[in-house]
């Protein structure tokens, strides 16, 4: 365990990471891993690997473009995966969804068509009623047209979430983002006139030459759109990225100065967002107090009974994580996307990592620990038979020591601080295990 948490170590939205994920020899087949796994309240949740550019922030798995009907392609192996899960679902039991999500990449990428092509593999071959749960969709200002947005609303999309970064066109330069401003506001137009109940947007701070001053202008700019979800996400330089190849990444993650400014830029954010009728849900995630709590948040992207489809999506049992190989290479992206595209069954698994009991453990504490509410202890000891104090003695005597865990917690209810709360990328990998740490160690960048 660290002597010093610095404030911004790792994005912790699930756990165990990817990187700690292996090719898995014994290739478990999905029946074997469904069969007995509760069916009732699933999350679907589809990956579209494609963008019209790459932002120099972005390791997410994607690839630029998609030449000689690659989406069509793509789409057909998504139907054959989706096809193989049901199956390996069976009808024993009831088997109903909860949520649903399409994320990428941009999933807005794909034209109106293949948008419509999309759901209905989601209903058809899942049995997902997408008017009848929360479903996410994630977009972009260049693919948020009105068409891919009228197919989407009339399919039941509850939340669409657009990725602006920054409305100053200055730093979305600097974070490698080409925008204007004008398309951003254009593009927000068109989703406030679908209707569709949720808008989200999301910010980044950190970014060079960005000030206090700039930064309560996007936040403003935002504002003025009255989302009813708004995520703050620090800026991160990572190997591979864009950003990574052109800035000194290892001085810029080692500089203090960088920390400083992220966190003073955090809680500017914070504070303005909190003054203007919003609630903190996670570091990130600020809710309008008046708005339907109607997507997935992220509590979803923990939960078990996970279905992934797309090869850059996970899947989540109670004993497996699971999904295809990683990369952030746009070579290597491409090899993966097109071996993923030639596949022809889907009935087993290659890459993921068991969670052993113990890992349920640190996954349940992480995953309530960092949402602002906080745990209640006793839904921990109901779950797992003994008390978090005595499974992380050291990790949360750590906590408190640091001024991490809210003294002012009602009774029997673990909570972190406001610091705490802005600690969270620090606080989250404090709770790896030391077999996750090892395996993301040993992981090699690709």
């Amino acid at each position: 365990m660290s002597d010093v948490i610095r404030p911004y170590r790792s994005y912790v939205y699930a756990y165990p990471h990817k990187t700690a994920y292996r090719p898995l020899p014994e290739r478990p087949e999905l029946v074997a891993l469904w069969a007995g796994e509760p069916k009732d309240a699933l999350s679907l949740y589809a990956h579209i690997p494609f963008c019209e550019v790459r932002c120099g922030f972005c390791n997410l798995f994607t690839r630029i473009g998609a030449p000689d009907e690659l989406t069509g392609r793509y789409l057909d192996a998504l139907d054959r995966q989706a096809t193989a899960v049901r199956e390996a679902l069976g009808n024993e039991a009831p088997v109903r969804f909860a949520t649903a999500a399409f994320g990428g990449g941009t999933p807005t990428f794909l034209t109106a068509d293949e948008l419509e092509r999309l759901c209905d593999i989601a209903e058809k071959r899942t049995g997902v009623d997408l008017r009848a749960v929360p479903l996410s969709v994630e977009t972009s200002p260049a693919t948020a047209t009105a068409d891919r947005l009228a197919v989407l609303a009339e399919r039941g999309a509850t939340r669409l979430s657009i990725g602006v970064q920054s409305f100053v066109d200055a730093e979305a330069r600097a974070a490698v983002r080409p925008q204007r401003r004008a398309d951003v506001e254009a593009a927000l137009g068109r989703i406030r006139d679908t209707g569709v109940p949720v808008l989200n947007i999301d910010l980044i701070y950190g970014i060079d030459g960005q000030t206090e001053r700039s930064w309560r202008s996007s936040l403003d700019a935002a504002l003025a759109w009255r989302p009813e979800e708004l995520y703050l996400y620090p800026l991160y330089v990572r190997p591979l990225t864009g950003l990574g190849r052109i800035s000194p990444a290892d001085r810029r993650r080692a500089d203090r100065e960088w920390d400083e400014q992220r966190l003073r830029l955090y809680r500017h954010g914070r504070d303005h967002l909190l003054a203007h009728g919003y609630e903190q849900v996670s570091m990130r995630m600020f809710r309008r107090a008046d708005a339907p709590p109607l997507g997935p948040d992220d509590h979803a992207c923990q939960t078990d009974g996970m279905i992934g489809l797309g090869c850059g999506a996970r899947s989540y049992t109670s004993a497996l994580h699971y999904s295809f190989d990683y990369a952030v290479d746009m070579r290597e992206i491409r090899s993966i996307i097109d071996s993923y595209t030639e596949t022809t069954d889907f009935s087993r698994v290659e890459v993921g990592r068991w969670v052993d009991a113990g890992e349920a453990r640190r996954r349940h504490l992480l995953q309530s620990l960092l949402q602002a509410e906080g745990m209640p202890v006793a839904g921990y000891e109901e779950r797992f038979g003994s008390s978090p104090f005595a499974d992380f003695p050291e990790e949360l005597g750590r906590f408190e020591s640091f001024g991490w865990l809210d003294p002012e917690a009602p009774e029997g209810l673990l909570r972190l601080s406001p610091e705490g709360l802005s600690y969270s990328d620090g606080l989250g990998p404090e709770l790896f295990s030391p077999s996750v740490r090892a395996a993301m160690a040993a992981y090699e960048p690709k």
